[in-house]
């Protein structure tokens, strides 16, 4: 046998993703902020591309509000930002903001009348939000504590998480800072007897009673409930917790309502975790008796092709090799361009087809919600199922039921009813909890119950299913739930 090379020719069809195509499906799967840094970004590459400065001529409300209004042929005339009338205030973008945070104090010791170029801004000396860590630190600072009785302290509010509550054990601590255990115990009190009350406890029960504590109680039936009765506590048998401390039913009420004044996570009111609010990517508005789809265009920069290149692209005097370097970059934009439009078409198109198989949710909201797949919207509205895919992903939809994720409407059909009409998990599970929040508190509704409730409406679902859908709502078994007066 020789070995041999050889040439030939082959004919085949395949599938090429092209740059455009690429383009396309990488922006469609994009969320929010994604889309504006990469719009950023390749504007900062590419010259062709300049934002669209319409800060002068934008609509007090999102553009879905022009829309539904036009729907319904609503006569009204809405503001414009930036717009000044008799005594109202100059409008927030004629302040130039970045010559007051360079307009600095005299008693700043980098104070110039023509400050350089390079010196901070008024901006950059802005503290951030004190947290847990720091409220206690600032505590200790006013003890007299020594140097290793610090150490000590650091080392358990080091340890401490975001509800307040001391992670590390006496060992652990022992082992980290050098010092004895009745020295570790000992700071660890200091620490527990700052404000918040209740914080460094190793555990909830330790909690309430570092509070009951604090409050003077450590010589009261409730002091003796937490310490000794936790699990009756925790299942609202009263009675039990009556007949072993020797105390009257209402005796033991009274007392254990006094922990409704406690707060079992003390370090939650500390914390300066920041909140994340979610922009809607589509607005899903009524106007008369239909609904009407909007993109959200606003939050992230709109791009256009650069007038002033395009002017010097037709320049006859302009060199070669410039005119050659702008028209390949007009190129890429005019793609960039297309796959944006792309984007906004398919994203309202997707919307508009949950709207149109969807209808009863938007009226009556959750409860009314059916089973649909990606297919059933693919097949729809004319595309690939991944294309649905990825133009739900991470998307929201503001609708008259509330902010939800695209997601969120697509579902299958977990169990069918008695007229034959198919359910979704989402639509039985707000149906259980609606049983639940009509439940008698004396006579809550056991698992077995709920579900005869269920049979009896036409859902046909098993205990364990019931257990499931209500541990997956958070809600707490039967004897938890029990509230006797």
């Amino acid at each position: 046998m020789s070995l041999e090379l050889r040439q030939q020719l082959k004919l085949a069809q395949k599938l090429v993703m092209t740059q455009q195509l690429r383009q396309a499906i990488q922006l469609l799967q994009m969320n929010r902020l994604e889309l504006t840094a990469a719009l950023q970004a390749e504007m900062e590459q590419n010259p062709m591309l300049e934002e669209v400065d319409n800060s002068l001529e934008q609509s007090s409300g999102p553009e879905a509000l022009s829309a539904v209004e036009e729907a319904a042929n609503v006569d009204a005339e809405m503001p414009t930002t930036g717009q000044v009338t008799g005594d109202s205030p100059a409008a927030v973008g004629e302040v130039n903001w970045e010559d007051y945070a360079d307009n600095f104090e005299a008693d700043f010791s980098f104070a110039r009348e023509t400050p350089p170029a390079d010196s901070p801004s008024r901006f950059d000396f802005t503290s951030a939000v004190p947290g847990l860590t720091a409220f206690l630190a600032w505590q200790l600072t006013h003890l007299g504590l020594t140097e290793a009785d610090m150490e000590i302290a650091r080392c358990i509010l080091g340890n401490l998480d975001g509800h307040g509550f001391l992670e590390a054990d006496i060992a652990d601590i022992c082992a980290e800072t050098g010092c004895s255990t009745e020295e570790a115990e000992a700071v660890l009190r200091v620490v527990q007897s700052l404000d918040p009350p209740g914080i460094a406890a190793r555990n909830l029960q330790e909690s309430l009673l570092l509070q009951l504590d604090q409050k003077g109680l450590e010589d009261s039936l409730t002091w003796q409930i937490v310490a000794e009765y936790m699990d009756e506590l925790a299942g609202h048998n009263f009675a039990a917790i009556a007949r072993r401390t020797g105390s009257t039913l209402r005796e033991v009420q009274s007392a254990a309502a006094v922990l409704a004044e406690l707060t079992p996570y003390p370090g939650n009111e500390y914390s300066n975790e920041q909140a994340h609010y979610i922009t809607p990517d589509v607005y899903v508005l009524k106007a008369g008796n239909r609904f009407v789809v909007s993109l959200n265009s606003e939050e992230h920069p709109e791009v256009r092709l650069s007038t002033a290149y395009q002017e010097l692209l037709d320049n006859k005097e302009a060199a070669p090799e410039a005119k050659e370097y702008l028209q390949e970059k007009k190129r890429n934009a005019q793609l960039l361009l297309n796959a944006l439009d792309y984007r906004k078409s398919t994203i309202c198109r997707v919307m508009e087809s949950i709207v149109k198989f969807q209808p009863e949710f938007f009226v009556k909201g959750p409860s009314a919600l059916k089973p649909l797949v990606l297919s059933d919207v693919a097949q729809d509205i004319g595309v690939h199922e991944s294309t649905v895919s990825r133009a739900a992903a991470n998307k929201y939809a503001h609708t008259p039921q509330g902010l939800y994720e695209l997601r969120y409407f697509f579902s299958t059909a977990a169990t069918a009813s008695d007229s034959g009409e198919e359910l979704t998990a989402i639509s039985i599970k707000e149906r259980l909890g609606q049983l639940i929040r009509s439940e008698d508190p004396a006579k809550p509704y056991s698992d077995n119950k709920l579900a005869q409730l269920l049979e009896e409406e036409g859902i046909k679902l098993a205990r364990r299913t019931v257990a499931k859908y209500r541990e997956q709502m958070k809600i707490l078994p039967v004897k938890h739930r029990r509230r006797k007066d």
